[in-house]
Protein backbone atom coordinates (compact mmCIF):
# COMPACT_ATOMS: atom_id res chain seq x y z
CA UNK A 1 0.00 0.00 0.00
CA UNK A 2 2.50 2.63 -1.28
CA UNK A 3 4.39 2.71 2.27
CA UNK A 4 0.81 3.17 4.64
CA UNK A 5 1.47 1.35 7.68
CA UNK A 6 -2.27 0.43 9.42
CA UNK A 7 -2.83 -0.29 13.28
CA UNK A 8 -5.47 -0.58 15.67
CA UNK A 9 -6.45 2.61 17.61
CA UNK A 10 -6.63 0.63 20.99
CA UNK A 11 -6.61 -3.14 21.66
CA UNK A 12 -9.78 -2.75 23.38
CA UNK A 13 -11.63 -1.10 21.06
CA UNK A 14 -13.82 -2.21 18.37
CA UNK A 15 -13.99 0.50 15.84
CA UNK A 16 -11.06 3.10 15.24
CA UNK A 17 -7.90 2.14 13.29
CA UNK A 18 -4.34 4.63 13.08
CA UNK A 19 -2.77 4.82 9.82
CA UNK A 20 1.01 6.18 9.18
CA UNK A 21 2.78 6.65 6.12
CA UNK A 22 0.24 9.07 3.86
CA UNK A 23 1.83 11.68 1.58
CA UNK A 24 0.04 13.42 -1.23
CA UNK A 25 1.59 11.18 -3.55
CA UNK A 26 0.74 8.07 -2.41
CA UNK A 27 -3.03 9.44 -1.54
CA UNK A 28 -3.20 9.51 -5.72
CA UNK A 29 -2.52 5.51 -5.92
CA UNK A 30 -5.82 3.74 -6.60
CA UNK A 31 -5.59 0.38 -4.67
CA UNK A 32 -4.11 2.67 -1.67
CA UNK A 33 -7.49 5.00 -1.66
CA UNK A 34 -9.90 1.85 -2.31
CA UNK A 35 -7.75 -0.08 0.51
CA UNK A 36 -8.47 3.07 2.94
CA UNK A 37 -11.81 3.41 1.87
CA UNK A 38 -12.67 -0.19 3.17
CA UNK A 39 -11.01 0.33 6.57
CA UNK A 40 -13.16 3.28 7.39
CA UNK A 41 -16.23 1.32 6.36
CA UNK A 42 -15.16 -1.56 8.78
CA UNK A 43 -13.42 0.32 11.56
CA UNK A 44 -15.57 3.61 11.44
CA UNK A 45 -12.82 6.31 11.98
CA UNK A 46 -9.31 6.79 11.18
CA UNK A 47 -6.65 8.70 12.55
CA UNK A 48 -3.70 10.00 10.10
CA UNK A 49 -0.98 9.96 12.10
CA UNK A 50 2.24 12.25 11.34
CA UNK A 51 0.47 13.99 8.00
CA UNK A 52 1.91 17.03 6.42
CA UNK A 53 -0.39 20.03 8.98
CA UNK A 54 -1.72 21.70 5.53
CA UNK A 55 -4.98 22.63 4.09
CA UNK A 56 -3.97 20.70 0.93
CA UNK A 57 -3.33 17.36 3.03
CA UNK A 58 -6.55 17.39 4.63
CA UNK A 59 -8.76 18.02 1.03
CA UNK A 60 -6.56 15.40 -0.18
CA UNK A 61 -7.49 13.09 2.64
CA UNK A 62 -10.70 14.14 2.63
CA UNK A 63 -11.82 13.37 -1.07
CA UNK A 64 -10.55 9.70 -0.57
CA UNK A 65 -14.18 9.34 0.89
CA UNK A 66 -15.86 11.38 -1.11
CA UNK A 67 -16.82 14.79 -2.61
CA UNK A 68 -16.72 18.23 -0.04
CA UNK A 69 -19.57 19.71 1.07
CA UNK A 70 -20.53 23.27 1.65
CA UNK A 71 -22.17 23.28 5.31
CA UNK A 72 -25.64 24.04 5.61
CA UNK A 73 -25.14 27.00 8.10
CA UNK A 74 -23.66 30.87 6.44
CA UNK A 75 -23.10 32.03 10.13
CA UNK A 76 -20.19 29.10 10.59
CA UNK A 77 -16.91 30.36 10.30
CA UNK A 78 -14.66 29.25 7.27
CA UNK A 79 -11.37 29.27 6.09
CA UNK A 80 -9.26 28.11 2.98
CA UNK A 81 -12.39 28.26 0.98
CA UNK A 82 -9.66 28.64 -2.37
CA UNK A 83 -8.81 25.06 -1.42
CA UNK A 84 -12.40 23.73 -0.70
CA UNK A 85 -15.95 24.18 0.27
CA UNK A 86 -16.64 25.30 3.55
CA UNK A 87 -13.82 24.81 5.46
CA UNK A 88 -14.99 25.39 9.09
CA UNK A 89 -13.27 27.17 11.45
CA UNK A 90 -13.42 27.30 15.05
CA UNK A 91 -11.27 29.06 16.91
CA UNK A 92 -10.96 30.31 20.43
CA UNK A 93 -9.29 33.03 21.89
CA UNK A 94 -9.26 34.12 25.23
CA UNK A 95 -9.11 37.06 26.38
CA UNK A 96 -6.24 36.98 28.73
CA UNK A 97 -7.83 40.34 30.72
CA UNK A 98 -11.58 38.84 31.38
CA UNK A 99 -11.21 34.98 31.65
CA UNK A 100 -14.26 34.60 32.67
CA UNK A 101 -15.94 36.50 29.63
CA UNK A 102 -14.81 34.14 27.60
CA UNK A 103 -17.53 32.94 24.28
CA UNK A 104 -18.97 29.50 24.81
CA UNK A 105 -17.50 28.48 28.39
CA UNK A 106 -18.84 25.53 30.27
CA UNK A 107 -18.16 24.99 34.27
CA UNK A 108 -17.25 20.80 34.70
CA UNK A 109 -16.32 19.55 37.63
CA UNK A 110 -15.99 23.69 39.18
CA UNK A 111 -13.90 25.13 36.63
CA UNK A 112 -14.72 27.04 33.47
CA UNK A 113 -13.72 25.39 30.24
CA UNK A 114 -13.38 26.97 26.44
CA UNK A 115 -14.69 24.78 23.20
CA UNK A 116 -16.94 22.02 25.18
CA UNK A 117 -19.00 20.48 22.75
CA UNK A 118 -21.50 17.42 24.32
CA UNK A 119 -22.47 14.24 22.61
CA UNK A 120 -23.58 14.81 18.94
CA UNK A 121 -23.18 14.04 15.62
CA UNK A 122 -23.09 16.20 12.82
CA UNK A 123 -26.12 18.15 11.09
CA UNK A 124 -28.81 16.47 13.05
CA UNK A 125 -30.82 19.31 12.22
CA UNK A 126 -30.75 18.51 8.56
CA UNK A 127 -32.57 16.07 6.96
CA UNK A 128 -29.69 14.68 5.39
CA UNK A 129 -26.46 14.09 7.37
CA UNK A 130 -23.02 14.56 6.17
CA UNK A 131 -21.48 11.23 5.24
CA UNK A 132 -18.08 12.16 7.59
CA UNK A 133 -15.54 14.69 8.86
CA UNK A 134 -11.88 15.33 8.70
CA UNK A 135 -10.85 17.29 11.92
CA UNK A 136 -7.24 18.90 12.51
CA UNK A 137 -6.11 20.81 15.01
CA UNK A 138 -3.57 23.30 14.27
CA UNK A 139 -3.43 25.44 17.41
CA UNK A 140 -4.32 23.11 21.06
CA UNK A 141 -4.21 23.85 24.70
CA UNK A 142 -1.36 21.80 25.96
CA UNK A 143 -3.83 20.15 28.88
CA UNK A 144 -7.35 19.29 27.57
CA UNK A 145 -9.47 20.30 24.50
CA UNK A 146 -9.29 16.11 23.70
CA UNK A 147 -12.05 15.37 21.05
CA UNK A 148 -14.36 11.91 22.14
CA UNK A 149 -15.20 9.43 20.15
CA UNK A 150 -18.52 6.74 20.64
CA UNK A 151 -19.15 3.85 17.95
CA UNK A 152 -22.75 3.54 17.68
CA UNK A 153 -21.98 0.13 16.52
CA UNK A 154 -20.71 -0.59 20.05
CA UNK A 155 -23.05 1.65 22.21
CA UNK A 156 -25.67 -0.54 20.98
CA UNK A 157 -24.70 -3.66 22.60
CA UNK A 158 -23.27 -1.99 25.59
CA UNK A 159 -26.83 -0.16 26.12
CA UNK A 160 -29.11 -2.10 28.72
CA UNK A 161 -31.11 -4.42 26.47
CA UNK A 162 -34.73 -3.05 28.43
CA UNK A 163 -33.31 0.78 26.71
CA UNK A 164 -32.29 -0.47 23.34
CA UNK A 165 -35.29 -2.18 22.60
CA UNK A 166 -37.37 0.76 24.09
CA UNK A 167 -35.43 3.34 21.54
CA UNK A 168 -35.54 0.32 18.43
CA UNK A 169 -38.17 2.29 16.78
CA UNK A 170 -38.30 5.38 17.93
CA UNK A 171 -37.13 8.95 16.39
CA UNK A 172 -35.87 11.87 17.74
CA UNK A 173 -36.79 15.41 16.94
CA UNK A 174 -33.84 17.79 16.78
CA UNK A 175 -32.93 21.98 16.15
CA UNK A 176 -30.66 24.27 15.23
CA UNK A 177 -30.22 25.50 18.23
CA UNK A 178 -26.53 25.09 19.85
CA UNK A 179 -27.25 26.88 23.13
CA UNK A 180 -25.85 24.95 25.66
CA UNK A 181 -28.12 27.05 28.43
CA UNK A 182 -30.80 25.49 26.41
CA UNK A 183 -29.98 21.56 26.21
CA UNK A 184 -32.81 19.79 27.68
CA UNK A 185 -31.31 16.14 27.74
CA UNK A 186 -28.13 15.06 29.80
CA UNK A 187 -26.72 18.32 30.76
CA UNK A 188 -23.57 17.46 33.18
CA UNK A 189 -22.44 20.66 33.05
CA UNK A 190 -22.78 24.49 33.99
CA UNK A 191 -23.25 26.46 30.95
CA UNK A 192 -21.87 29.79 31.51
CA UNK A 193 -21.71 32.33 28.36
CA UNK A 194 -23.04 32.19 24.78
CA UNK A 195 -20.96 32.99 21.43
CA UNK A 196 -21.54 36.44 19.84
CA UNK A 197 -22.26 34.54 16.97
CA UNK A 198 -25.69 33.34 18.62
CA UNK A 199 -28.30 35.87 17.69
CA UNK A 200 -27.31 35.55 14.13
CA UNK A 201 -27.35 31.75 14.04
CA UNK A 202 -30.61 31.54 15.75
CA UNK A 203 -32.23 34.11 13.65
CA UNK A 204 -31.08 31.23 10.88
CA UNK A 205 -31.82 28.20 12.38
CA UNK A 206 -36.03 29.84 12.07
CA UNK A 207 -35.98 29.15 8.53
CA UNK A 208 -35.19 25.25 9.80
CA UNK A 209 -37.80 22.86 10.22
CA UNK A 210 -37.50 20.34 12.78
CA UNK A 211 -35.82 17.41 11.37
CA UNK A 212 -36.61 13.85 12.54
CA UNK A 213 -34.13 11.11 12.83
CA UNK A 214 -34.09 7.37 14.12
CA UNK A 215 -32.44 6.27 17.25
CA UNK A 216 -31.86 2.77 15.66
CA UNK A 217 -30.95 2.45 12.35
CA UNK A 218 -29.11 -0.90 10.73
CA UNK A 219 -26.54 -0.42 8.04
CA UNK A 220 -26.40 -2.72 4.95
CA UNK A 221 -24.20 -5.07 6.87
CA UNK A 222 -27.09 -5.85 9.08
CA UNK A 223 -25.48 -4.16 12.04
CA UNK A 224 -27.96 -2.25 13.80
CA UNK A 225 -26.21 1.51 14.79
CA UNK A 226 -27.96 3.29 18.20
CA UNK A 227 -27.31 7.09 16.94
CA UNK A 228 -29.47 9.92 19.02
CA UNK A 229 -27.83 12.54 20.32
CA UNK A 230 -28.54 15.07 23.49
CA UNK A 231 -27.31 18.22 21.79
CA UNK A 232 -30.15 19.98 19.98
CA UNK A 233 -32.74 17.20 20.75
CA UNK A 234 -35.86 18.55 21.39
CA UNK A 235 -37.24 14.94 22.15
CA UNK A 236 -39.26 12.20 21.37
CA UNK A 237 -41.35 12.08 18.37
CA UNK A 238 -44.74 11.44 18.94
CA UNK A 239 -43.52 11.75 22.63
CA UNK A 240 -43.11 15.27 23.72
CA UNK A 241 -44.62 14.73 27.00
CA UNK A 242 -43.68 14.17 30.30
CA UNK A 243 -43.04 10.30 29.89
CA UNK A 244 -41.49 10.66 27.05
CA UNK A 245 -39.26 13.11 28.47
CA UNK A 246 -38.44 10.80 30.93
CA UNK A 247 -37.21 8.41 28.97
CA UNK A 248 -35.20 10.42 26.73
CA UNK A 249 -33.42 11.72 29.91
CA UNK A 250 -32.75 8.17 30.98
CA UNK A 251 -31.06 7.30 27.59
CA UNK A 252 -28.80 10.34 27.53
CA UNK A 253 -27.67 9.92 31.31
CA UNK A 254 -26.85 6.17 30.22
CA UNK A 255 -24.90 7.73 27.16
CA UNK A 256 -22.76 9.64 29.33
CA UNK A 257 -22.24 7.41 31.84
CA UNK A 258 -21.36 4.94 29.06
CA UNK A 259 -18.75 7.48 27.46
CA UNK A 260 -16.62 7.35 30.86
CA UNK A 261 -15.34 4.21 29.98
CA UNK A 262 -13.73 1.79 27.87
CA UNK A 263 -16.17 2.03 25.01
CA UNK A 264 -14.87 5.54 24.19
CA UNK A 265 -11.56 7.15 22.48
CA UNK A 266 -10.57 10.25 23.53
CA UNK A 267 -7.59 12.09 21.13
CA UNK A 268 -5.26 13.97 22.51
CA UNK A 269 -4.39 16.04 19.16
CA UNK A 270 -1.37 16.50 17.63
CA UNK A 271 -0.52 19.16 14.82
CA UNK A 272 0.50 16.58 12.42
CA UNK A 273 -2.69 14.25 13.54
CA UNK A 274 -5.80 14.21 10.93
CA UNK A 275 -9.32 11.97 11.97
CA UNK A 276 -11.83 10.95 10.09
CA UNK A 277 -15.21 9.76 11.43
CA UNK A 278 -18.09 8.32 10.14
CA UNK A 279 -21.04 10.33 10.93
CA UNK A 280 -23.90 7.83 10.39
CA UNK A 281 -22.20 5.74 13.15
CA UNK A 282 -20.26 7.64 15.51
CA UNK A 283 -21.14 10.40 17.91
CA UNK A 284 -18.10 12.76 19.15
CA UNK A 285 -17.81 15.60 21.71
CA UNK A 286 -15.11 17.73 22.85
CA UNK A 287 -14.08 17.61 26.55
CA UNK A 288 -12.82 21.57 27.00
CA UNK A 289 -9.47 23.01 27.81
CA UNK A 290 -8.72 25.52 29.87
CA UNK A 291 -10.39 28.82 29.39
CA UNK A 292 -6.84 30.70 29.55
CA UNK A 293 -5.69 28.78 26.06
CA UNK A 294 -6.25 29.44 22.53
CA UNK A 295 -7.87 26.21 20.84
CA UNK A 296 -8.40 25.98 16.83
CA UNK A 297 -9.75 23.26 14.92
CA UNK A 298 -10.58 23.01 11.20
CA UNK A 299 -13.05 20.75 9.48
CA UNK A 300 -13.95 19.70 6.14
CA UNK A 301 -17.42 17.82 5.03
CA UNK A 302 -18.03 15.02 3.16
CA UNK A 303 -21.38 14.61 1.50
CA UNK A 304 -23.11 11.72 1.87
CA UNK A 305 -26.49 10.19 3.36
CA UNK A 306 -28.11 7.52 4.93
CA UNK A 307 -31.67 8.16 3.54
CA UNK A 308 -33.25 8.44 6.60
CA UNK A 309 -33.43 11.53 7.73
CA UNK A 310 -36.69 14.17 7.24
CA UNK A 311 -37.77 16.92 8.26
CA UNK A 312 -41.36 17.45 10.12
CA UNK A 313 -44.19 17.33 8.00
CA UNK A 314 -42.47 16.58 4.70
CA UNK A 315 -41.34 20.36 4.91
CA UNK A 316 -38.64 21.27 2.39
CA UNK A 317 -35.55 23.70 3.70
CA UNK A 318 -35.82 25.76 0.63
CA UNK A 319 -40.02 25.98 0.73
CA UNK A 320 -39.60 27.32 4.11
CA UNK A 321 -36.53 30.02 3.85
CA UNK A 322 -38.55 31.28 1.29
CA UNK A 323 -41.78 32.00 2.81
CA UNK A 324 -40.08 33.70 5.48
CA UNK A 325 -38.26 35.63 2.99
CA UNK A 326 -41.57 36.76 1.60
Amino acid sequence: MSGIRIRELRDDLSFGAVVEGVTLANLRDSDTRSRLEALFYERGMIVFSGVEPTSAMQVAISTVFGPLKDHPTTTTGRTDTDLAPGVIDMHYKPNPDRIEDGEGLVEIDGKPVARFSPWHFDHCYQDELNRAGVLRAPINAPHGGRTGFADGIDLYHAFPQELRDRLDHLNIIYTLDTRLTKMRFGVNFIPLTEYSSTPALLKEAATFPRAIHPAVWTRPSGQKVLHFAPWMAEGIEGHEDAAGDALFEEVCQTLNRIATGRHVYFHDWKETDMVIWDNLRMLHSVEGCDAQYERRTLRTTIRGDYGLGRFEGGKKIGEVQRAIAE
